[in-house]
């Protein structure tokens, strides 16, 4: 259980009025422990973090309140909110308490599930450079090193970036999402076309051109995908005793993925595969067209605003600011409005416009036509080709009753021996073999087949396979 032990209110630092200032404490206090900031020689003691919390506090705004049912209390600085934030964080487990026997120094590290879930609220904001576009990449480096030196740990390294793969679209897809509302906000609070243009064209230089365009060109998993298919291919076709090898160290190295029947070596080559087939058929598709989005939003903004903030005035302008100042205005404007009372006008915006195809239906015949009757050679047609069908119609009726007349008041009869009188019998006998299959679930008598490896022939086929039919009983 996750809820269990100190964690049962895990959540609870981050659900009250100050939640945003506790944020703000583990982000400063992850990069004094974790980033380019760390003093690594040392652990921070409890006056160093009371200072960074204090210097956090001093950062975040404090939020309304949330309506708790436990209200929280006021404090007369920020180093008693600091030792608040500690030892809230330390109770419901965010940090550790730890006491050195021999210095007896106290430190405060931070716990496993803590330092988990506070590496996102760092990232969230965080402005460094990352390289998540080389993760297809990585992926077929590691394979060729697998392909090449055999080590199970450089195929487990290709399985965890291939699935990071997929994340990462799904994350910058997110990202554009949001970065289209963020315009629009803004433009909306704002209403500055600078400022609009200074982000979009800011966001293309700082995020597109250094991950998104290579991930889209570089990078593209459509470039990578057949090289990646053919170093799966060279494993798949090694020689089986590896691949037992190779087989017996990912059973001891991962022992959650064993089931009965099942390979870890190719469920791991398979899942790469379908996790690149997705990447390429669903997800760059899919990235694609929000970046289309993204762009087609900006541009509109970008258009109108330029339009509504334009200084430039034509000779309609003019006309219209010479009209407005007129004593006749309400004159003018009354005689327009009675001559224009009928007129509409209706433009559409041809980029705005799409033209749907339509599904033609088919018409119906609604008028009632008198019955005519059928002459004699319809008639006669409809005739023949019911004697058609019947005279090949063929059921197990009929092959019980010849297979009965067959074999008379004995038990066994010969594929020699079967009785050919009219067409009828043909097809029975040419669907004798039939009869084995009738009566098998051990319900009552069946029929056994026997071959005897000799060919036979008659005047209607050339060459058959002789076998023999025997009635049998159920014990």
């Amino acid at each position: 259980m996750f809820f269990a032990d100190s964690y049962q209110h895990f959540f609870r630092p981050l659900t009250g009025k100050y939640r945003e200032q506790v944020v703000e404490c583990l982000r400063l206090l992850y990069e004094r422990l974790y980033t380019a900031k760390a003093d690594y020689g040392e652990s921070l003691t409890r006056e160093q973090i009371l200072e960074t919390f204090a210097e956090a506090l001093t950062r975040a705004p404090q939020l309304d309140s949330d309506g708790g049912e436990e209200p929280e209390g006021r404090f007369r600085g920020p180093r008693e909110q600091a030792v608040w934030v500690l030892n809230s964080l330390v109770e419901y487990g965010w940090l550790e308490k730890l006491v050195d026997s021999a210095s007896l120094t106290v430190s405060y590290p931070f716990s496993r599930r803590g330092r988990l879930f506070t590496q996102p609220l760092v990232e969230l904001n965080s402005t460094r450079v990352r390289t998540r576009h080389r993760n297809t990449r990585n992926t077929l480096n590691a394979l060729e090193a697998f392909a090449s030196r055999g080590e199970v740990y450089d195929l487990i390294d290709a399985w965890e970036y291939s699935e990071r793969i997929v994340a990462d679209f799904t994350d910058m897809i997110a990202e554009l999402e949001e970065r289209k509302r963020e315009l629009v906000r803004e433009v909306e609070a704002h209403i500055l076309v600078q400022q609009a243009t200074d982000e979009f064209f800011s966001f293309m230089e700082s995020r597109f051109q250094p991950d998104l365009a290579i991930r889209l060109s570089a990078d593209s998993v459509e470039k990578h995908r057949d090289s990646i298919g053919k170093v799966i291919g060279q494993i798949r076709r090694k020689d089986n005793a590896r691949k037992a090898e190779w087989e017996q160290r990912l059973r001891q190295q991962l022992p959650e993925l064993m089931s009965e029947g099942r390979s870890i070596l190719w469920l791991m080559l398979d899942t790469i595969e379908d996790r690149m087939r997705r990447a390429c058929e669903v997800k760059l598709p899919a990235l694609r067209h929000a970046l289309q989005g993204f762009t087609k939003r900006a541009e509109i903004i970008i258009r109108q605003l330029s339009y509504l903030q334009s200084n430039t005035e034509g000779a309609f302008t003019d006309l219209c600011q010479e009209l407005g100042q007129s004593d006749r205005r309400d004159t003018v404007l009354a005689a327009l409005g009675d001559q224009l009372a009928s007129f509409q006008l209706r433009l559409f915006d041809p980029r705005q416009t799409q033209l749907w195809q339509r599904a033609r239906r088919a018409p119906v015949n609604t008028l009632v036509d008198e019955h005519d009757s059928l002459s004699e050679e319809n008639q006669r047609g409809i005739l023949l080709q019911q004697m058609l069908d019947q005279a090949f119609n063929f059921n197990s009726s009929h092959l019980r009753s010849y297979l009965s007349d067959a074999l008379g008041s004995g038990q066994r009869v010969s594929s020699r021996d079967l009785p050919l009188k009219d067409a009828r019998d043909l097809l029975a006998m040419s669907h004798a073999l039939e009869a084995a299959a009738v009566s098998q679930d051990g319900s009552g008598p069946f029929m056994q087949v026997t071959f005897t490896g000799e060919v036979a022939s008659n005047e209607y086929f050339d060459q058959i396979d002789e076998y023999t039919l025997e009635l049998k009983h159920r014990d």
